[in-house]
This record gives C-alpha cells, structure tokens and sequence, in this order.
C-alpha cells in the first residue's frame, strides 16, 4: 500500500513537472496542425528538392536546418545551396570545401553575410566534413542593386560574362504574384515595381542555380530568407515553371508569443511552419 501511494506521488511530481516544461518552438503543417519533427524530416527526405525559409537571426532556425541536413545526410545522397552564398563566390567556397583556402581566405575572397560565422558556418563545415557540395545560388547583390534602379532592362548591357551569373534572360514575371503584391505594401511610399523585381531576379537566379545543379535520385536542400518561399511562391514558383513534376517540399520560420497554435496569417505558408517563441534570444 505504502508502494502504491508512492508511485503515485512521484506521477504526480513528474506530470506537474513536465506540464511545466516551456518549448521554445513547435512544428506545424500548412493546415495549422501540430506535428513533429520526425515527421518533417520523413517529408523532407522524400522529396527531390527542400526549401528551408529561415529567419536570418533566428537561432531555432539555424538550429533546425544544421540537425535536419545532418539527419538526411545519413539517409539520402545531399547537395545543399544557399541564398547566402552569391554565384560569383562559388570558387572560393569550392576552395574551403576542397582545403585549398582556409577560413581566413574565405573570408577574404567571399562576400559573407555579417552572421556567417554564427548562422552558416556550421553548415559549411557540415558540408566540408561529408564532401558535400555546396552550391552559391544568389544573384550578385550588384546585379540586383541594377534591377532595384532601373529594372530587368539594365541587365541586357550586360557582358556575356557578367550574364552567367544570372538566371537566363528574360525572366519570366508575374507582378501579381501575392508576396510580390505585399512588398510594395509593407514597403508603403518606399516600395517600387523595381524593388519587386530586384526580389524576382534573386528567386529566379536562385531557382535556376538550384535546377542547374541538381541531380536525379539527389535531394538538394537550399537555405533562405522564408519569404523567397513562403506560399509557395518566389523560388518555388520558377522551380515549377520549369520542372513542375519534381517533389517540392518547403518550410517556413516564424515567431509567436503563443506558440501553442498557428496563428491565421501563417497558415499555408509552408508544407512545415517552425513557429519560434518570440522571446528566444536571435544571432543578431
């Protein structure tokens, strides 16, 4: 009996315990459902091509996408590409990966964004470590600059070599496209059809670089700023207006101070949504 009433106590401890225990992020479907992530990993370790949208200073996010890819490395022939990285960086990442440069030659010889070394280096070395390729998908930012001043028109005075870093021209473009629509309204009196576009020749570049280097029976992860995915929009869009029959799987980074339900404006964004506890220190 004394055995019985002390088993007892001590569930009782431990479920008090436990419901006190606070997430710092939860999983959820497109639908607003509640999942985890062994099931993300298995939807993303089926499909052709993976967009893992991020937050850039989310360290959740940074978090996820190192123990996701090392999770599918281990199950799946991997390639990974990167909105950080510009096409024009490619050799020199090439180089670190191959041990022909260090990190101090990276850092000389590739434009690095300011939170590499906390954000993406893991990933780098992940790759490095695994001899994976890793591949610069984004437009030079000073092509995109161009664009931003004076649109797609700027781009056809360019030289045969400066065009290669850049996905075929002309580009395919719907303005109408909804998160096109919502930069110029959360841009107000600064949002301009340039701007737009400078956004669309990035996800264009991005979605090119990506089926580019791809292979079949290959699962190519790219990491980027969530909206150049979110609604399946952005890159995804180009990716499917050239390869529409490839398995598309896409997640995206957000934070909640409520991280117990998908809030409304976040449903359908992504096939997975990682909803961050908006109190979760960032990178930057």
């Amino acid at each position: 009996m004394n055995n019985c009433i002390f088993l007892i106590s001590l569930l009782v401890i431990s479920s008090s315990v436990f419901g006190q225990h606070k997430k710092a992020y939860a999983i959820f479907t497109s639908e607003g459902v509640e999942t985890h992530y062994d099931e993300l990993k298995e939807h993303a370790k089926s499909s052709d091509i993976l967009l893992f949208g991020e937050q850039h200073n989310s360290a959740i996010s940074h978090w996820l996408q190192y123990e996701l890819t090392n999770d599918l490395i281990q199950e799946r022939k991997v390639k990974l590409g990167a909105e950080m990285f510009e096409r024009d960086n490619q050799k020199p990442l090439n180089d670190f990966l191959n041990d022909q440069i260090d990190q101090k030659g990276l850092d000389t010889l590739a434009r690095l964004w300011s939170n590499y070394k906390t954000d993406y280096a893991p990933l780098v070395r992940l790759a490095k470590e695994n001899k994976i390729e890793f591949i610069a998908t984004n437009i030079p930012r000073r092509y995109a600059n161009m664009v931003f001043r004076k649109g797609f028109e700027v781009l056809d005075s360019l030289a045969i070599d400066e065009k290669k870093w850049i996905a075929p021209l002309p580009i395919a473009y719907d303005p109408d496209l909804p998160t096109y629509q919502n930069i110029l309204t959360m841009m107000g009196e600064h949002g301009t059809p340039e701007l737009v576009k400078a956004q669309a020749i990035k996800d264009a570049t991005m979605a090119f670089s990506i089926l580019e280097n791809r292979i079949e029976n290959e699962l190519f992860i790219h990491y980027n700023g969530a909206y150049h995915s979110d609604f399946y929009e952005g890159i995804l869009w180009y990716l499917k207006l050239t390869e529409p029959k490839l398995k598309y799987k896409t997640i995206s980074t957000v934070t909640q101070k409520d991280i117990s339900f998908l809030e409304k404006e976040h449903l359908g964004k992504a096939d997975f949504i990682i909803v961050v506890n908006e109190n979760v220190t960032t990178t930057y």
